[in-house]
Order: structure tokens, then C-alpha cells, then sequence
């Protein structure tokens, strides 16, 4: 019996060296973590279970049947987050480069399949070369199996994707289809087609970290939702993220204790609006004083700067924040902040997790390259993911909403449940200038008629009782209030249900 359990001991150990002392100190002499060092930090200690420890690839072409590691360069299994059950992938780069074959992704199908049945959120470390060449087409089918997975668990589990290492060709997709993608710094880069490839067909020279590094995916392409110093920093983060969100669908996010006066004061937000309206503020500023604690998880934080995304605690509870910054762009609405907010808001839909918007939106930013690239097709997105969201939204307008980016900012209109405005508020189709040039042409050459005219739609338009006469605002609140209202809103709405008309699916403008 003890030789059995020592030949059991033996080859754990075997399997987990994955590709040999050799390999992971060259892993380490990169900067990164081998694939069980980054489980071991994302998980709590001890927790993790692993599955399939003793699989090995089946293929005999190109003299592999000589060397058949254990694990096949990928380790499997479940473990807990502060308790909280999940489903970790993580590939093993010293094991043939973290390539992907058959039996590679039947393991990464087979917890998949279990955190849909079981209800928990999967996440998937990715340090991979791609397709392993010598299976050919059997290494591509077990990429659409996963690919098949990933779209049956979208809206029904959190998929959350690392980027810790190469991630090429088709593999890219899987991240893709996931919820959240995190990369880290100079050690991680996504693309279709490599450098050279883009060499020979286009004639560029570029290098990987310019063609899909995490800066370019962060700022540039918004592929990431974030990007880190470390492997190490990178876990840590996605452990935070984790304790905002549910384990599924039907489930709600965790309740947190919390150390903060739900009905407290902020005296300082009633001066954060500036006096002349075209001067800019810092709309985190509202967020961190409305959240519990000033703790706020962004999402997405350099790219399309002129709207703000991420997760808050109101009374403990899970909050999703879209919010303009009139910093960037004015707090313009255009392609890339429709699509980013639009991407969120159906995220936290599929999760129930309640919305609030903070509104100071003057327009959608004009120009033909904007007209061009599709605003109409793009803004149109932001707009349908706010009216077929049936989750708790509660709206607080601090100065403009002019326009039609007054309907799309999750407006009374849209089925807003609670929308609020502070006395700062303008609500109008357009700002005063450009009404009164439309509407008072022929004064146009009278500078002092037009400063009049100016003047007095300020007085009758550029406030928020027009609409709270008509009943599109509840209420219009004292700044400083702004959590304990928000606060007591949501609180209101715990019970809130609504649903929307049976379909196969809709068709949203794509």
C-alpha cells in the first residue's frame, strides 16, 4: 500500500513541474508566475481542487507519442474567492508554450460545463502560443468547443479572462466573448496576426507590444477592460473585482458590511458645479462621495475618458455607475463612449445589478469623422442597452442634458425609476446660444437683441423644473444629499420586478 501511495505522490509531483525546472525558471526570469503560482494567489489558501491532473495529448504525428507531459499544459479546477466558489483555467507555458490541443480543451470544456450547471463564474488565465500545430484541425475544434462554451455561459455566469502571456490567432476570441479581460504590462499581448504576418501582407513594421500589448488594448482598441504592473497586482485586482459581483444569474451580488452612514451629508458637493457652465469638474469626485467607503472598481479607465464605468457599494450592496466627465470631451457622448457604456450597462442587466447614472451630457460630439464611423449605429447601442434594462435605475442630473443625449442617459423616458436633478440642472433640446441663433435668425447682426434673447431662454429653459413640471423629473435635490437620496432610492427598489416582452433575442444595433 505505501509504494502505491508514493507512485501516487511521484507522479503528482511530475505533474506539477509541467514542463521542468528548467522552463519555469525561464518563466520566472521573464517576470511571470507559472500557472499554479497565479491560482495559488487568485485563490484562498487551500481551497483549490484540481481536476484532470494525469491527462495527456493523444497525438502520434511529428514524434509526439515521446513526450507526453502530465496535465497537458493546463491546469484545471475550482477553488473559493473569500469563500465564494469559481472555476480557474489556467495555462502552463512551459508545457509545449501553453499551446492548445484536444485534450487541452476538453479540460478547460469540462469545468466550464460545471460552472454553468453549478452556477459559478469561471476564470480563465491565458498564457498560450495558440493551436498546437502538429494536432492540426483537432486542435481548432477544441477552440470552437470553447468558443460554443463561452456563448452559452454569457449572461448566465461572470467570465472574467487574464491576459498573462501571448494570447494569438484564433485564441483571441475565447477573451473575447468573456465579460472582463485584464492584461499585465510588457508580459501580455493579444492579436489575430502577428508582426510578421502583418510584415509581409501590409508592410509594416510593428512590434508586438505596439500591435496588441496592454496599452493598446487598454486605450486604443478597448479589447481590455484593464492592465497591471504584475501578475501578482493583476490577481489581487480581479480578487477585488470578484466580491462585487453574483456567482450567477439568478443569484444576487453579496451584501458587504458596511461603515458608512447611509443618510450622510456632503456639504462640499454643493459647490462642485463651477458658476460658468462651460468650466469643467472632476465627476469621480460625486462618485467616491456617494459610494460606501469612496470605494470605486472602474472599469475601463483609459479608454473613452468622457464616460465613467464601474461597480460602487451603496448600503453594501453592488451598484453599477455610468457617468459623464465633463473633463474629457466636455462629456460628450460619442462612438467609443456609447459602445463602452452600452457594453456595461447590458452587463450589469445580465446580473441584476442595479444602475446609476450621473448625467452632465451637452450632446453627441459633432464631426464627419464621428458621422462616419457610425455615431448613429453606436449612440443608438447605448440607448437600447438603458431601455431594455430592467434592473434597478436610479438617474441624477448635475448640470446639462441637452438633447437627444437626454433620452439615451437613462431618462425618465427609458424607464428610469428614480430620476433626479440638482438645481444646477439644465434640460433642454439644445444650449441657449445655439437655440436663440435658430430661433431669432433674423437678429442675428444685433449683438445686443441676440445677449438678450440669450439671456431670458437661459431663465425659462436652463434649469430642471420645465421637466419636473411635466413630471419627467421626480424630484430636484440638494447636492449635498445626493447619497442619502440615491441611497433610499435603491432601497426602495429591492422588490422591483419587470419584464420585458417574450423574444428569441433582440436585434440590437451591433
Amino acid at each position: 500500500m505505501k509504494d502505491i501511495l508514493q507512485q501516487l505522490e511521484d507522479r503528482r509531483a511530475d505533474a506539477r513541474l509541467g514542463g521542468g525546472q528548467r522552463r519555469i525558471d525561464a518563466q520566472h526570469a521573464k517576470g511571470k508566475l507559472t500557472a499554479r503560482e497565479r491560482i495559488e494567489l487568485l485563490l484562498d489558501e487551500g481551497s483549490f481542487e484540481e481536476f484532470d491532473m494525469f491527462v495527456r495529448h493523444r497525438c502520434t504525428d511529428f514524434g509526439m507519442q515521446e513526450d507526453r507531459p502530465a496535465g497537458d499544459g493546463v491546469v484545471t479546477g475550482w477553488g473559493t474567492i473569500n469563500g465564494r466558489m469559481v472555476y480557474v483555467f489556467s495555462q502552463d507555458f512551459t508545457v509545449f508554450g501553453g499551446s492548445l490541443s484536444e485534450t487541452h480543451a476538453q479540460k478547460i470544456c469540462k469545468i466550464m460545463d460545471m460552472a454553468m450547471q453549478n452556477g459559478a463564474p469561471v476564470i480563465g488565465i491565458n498564457d498560450s502560443g495558440g493551436a498546437r500545430i502538429q494536432e492540426g484541425v483537432a486542435s481548432l475544434a477544441g477552440y470552437a468547443d470553447v468558443f460554443q462554451r463561452n456563448i452559452m455561459a454569457s449572461g448566465v455566469v461572470p467570465q472574467i479572462s487574464l491576459i498573462m502571456g501571448p494570447c494569438a490567432g484564433g485564441a483571441v476570441y475565447s477573451p473575447a466573448m468573456t465579460d472582463f479581460i485584464f492584461m499585465v504590462k510588457d508580459t501580455s499581448y493579444m492579436f489575430v496576426t502577428g508582426p510578421d504576418v502583418v510584415k509581409t501582407v501590409t508592410n509594416e513594421i510593428v512590434t508586438a507590444e505596439e500591435l496588441g500589448g496592454a496599452s493598446t488594448h487598454t486605450r486604443k482598441s478597448s479589447v481590455a477592460d484593464g492592465a497591471f504592473e504584475n501578475d501578482v497586482e493583476a490577481l489581487a485586482e480581479v480578487r477585488r473585482l470578484f466580491d462585487f459581483l453574483p456567482l450567477n444569474n439568478r443569484e444576487k451580488a453579496p451584501v458587504r458590511p458596511f461603515f458608512d452612514e447611509p443618510g450622510r451629508i456632503e456639504d462640499s458637493l454643493d459647490t462642485l458645479i463651477p458658476d460658468n457652465p462651460n468650466q469643467p469638474y472632476d465627476m469621480r469626485e460625486l462618485i467616491l462621495k456617494t459610494a460606501d467607503e469612496g470605494d470605486f472598481y472602474e472599469i475601463q479607465k483609459d479608454f473613452a475618458g468622457n464616460i465613467i464605468t464601474g461597480f460602487i457599494r451603496i448600503e453594501g450592496q453592488t451598484v453599477g455607475v455610468v457617468a459623464n466627465q465633463p473633463m474629457v470631451l466636455a462629456g460628450c457622448l460619442d462612438i467609443d463612449s456609447s459602445r463602452k457604456a452600452a457594453r456595461f450597462v447590458r452587463f450589469c442587466d445580465a446580473f441584476e445589478v442595479p444602475i446609476l447614472t450621473f448625467v452632465d451630457v451637452p450632446g453627441f460630439l459633432p464631426g464627419t469623422g464621428q458621422e462616419y464611423g457610425g455615431v448613429i449605429k453606436h449612440g443608438a447601442k447605448l440607448l437600447f442597452a438603458y431601455g431594455e434594462a430592467t434592473v434597478p435605475k436610479v438617474t441624477v442630473i448635475t448640470r446639462k442634458a441637452y438633447g437627444g443625449a437626454y433620452d439615451v442617459m437613462a431618462s425618465k423616458h427609458l424607464r428610469g425609476d428614480f430620476n433626479y436633478a440638482w438645481p444646477t440642472a439644465e434640460i433642454a433640446v439644445m444650449g441657449a446660444k445655439g437655440a436663440v441663433e435658430i430661433l431669432y435668425r433674423s437678429e442675428l447682426g444685433e449683438p445686443e437683441k441676440i445677449a438678450a434673447r440669450v439671456k431670458d431662454y437661459e431663465d425659462r429653459f436652463a434649469n430642471p423644473f420645465v421637466a419636473a413640471e411635466k413630471g419627467f423629473i421626480d424630484e430636484v435635490i440638494q447636492p449635498r444629499s445626493t447619497r442619502k437620496r440615491v441611497a433610499r432610492a435603491f432601497a426602495s427598489l429591492r422588490s422591483k420586478k419587470l419584464t420585458n416582452p417574450w423574444k428569441k433575442h433582440d436585434n440590437i444595433p451591433l
